[in-house]
């Protein structure tokens, strides 16, 4: 008996020394990458009108969410929108014509797509050009208006938030079909996938993504609190318990945990 005991615990502690160092990897918080060559231009106007909306479903930048330090993406680093949320340092570089003498680097936030022009003579955004088309204010923080197209380099950086991860329910929902835009996530930024639980005993539920930051599931969870687990691009996840309480409304913002 007691043989078979210890054949049993050997199995089962090989199993956790080999668990435990990949489950600890997940939950290390969100490093700078390397720097990398690209190039900026900007959109929008000075005063940062222009800026609203995007492919990421943010709404209006100028007035809440990010701001104006923000920038769209081209189709490499886009990632069909799963990209959305993710923070950046960029630095002109290389350009004393254009580069303003002295600027530092800037922090912005991935709220949109710059579209491929493929008829067009410049193509920027085409793949596989790396590239960022920032707001009109963020660019002028680090080269001329007149530059236009300016060389720069590049880093994700970990995305500093105020406050907890947003869950926004969509006023287009309706009871069997919610729709819950995700933002104001910190570490990685990005959301890769969401799990929606309510409070009657249902199990998780894998959420789909709609567009940009946008995700759905057809499930009735009216009349129940909700609980949302988020999990970002580098694989740690976020759980808000019963962030939104039994009498949610369709319309309505929550706020639940972020990532440290």
């Amino acid at each position: 008996m007691e043989s078979s005991f210890k054949g049993l615990i050997l199995p089962l502690l090989l199993f956790l020394s080999m668990a435990t160092p990949d489950a600890n990897a997940k939950r290390l918080p969100f490093k700078a990458g390397p720097w990398k060559d690209a190039h900026a231009t900007f959109y929008g106007n000075r005063d940062g009108s222009g800026t609203t909306g995007g492919a990421c479903g943010y709404g209006d930048l100028n007035g809440g969410g990010y701001g104006l330090q923000t920038t769209a993406l081209s189709s490499s680093l886009w990632n069909n929108g799963a990209t959305c949320g993710a923070c950046y340092e960029i630095k002109c570089k290389n350009s004393p014509e254009w580069c303003k003498p002295g600027a530092s680097s800037i922090v912005v936030t991935a709220t949109n797509q710059c579209p491929p022009n493929y008829g067009g003579q410049d193509g920027w955004c085409n793949p596989p050009r790396e590239h960022f088309d920032l707001s009109q204010p963020a660019f002028l923080q680090i080269a001329e208006y007149k530059g236009g197209i300016v060389p720069v380099q590049y880093r994700r950086v970990p995305c500093k938030r105020e406050g907890g991860i947003r869950f926004t329910i969509s006023p287009k929902s309706n009871p069997w079909f919610l729709l819950v835009l995700v933002w104001n996530v910190g570490g990685a930024g990005d959301v890769q996938s969401v799990m929606i639980k309510g409070s009657n005993g249902q199990p998780w539920r894998e959420m789909k993504r709609n567009w940009g930051q946008y995700w759905e599931t057809h499930d009735n969870l009216v009349g129940q609190s909700l609980t949302f687990r988020v999990r970002a691009s580098d694989r740690r996840t976020s759980t808000s318990w019963h962030v939104a309480p039994k009498n949610w409304q369709f319309g309505l913002t929550y706020q639940g945990k972020n990532f440290r």
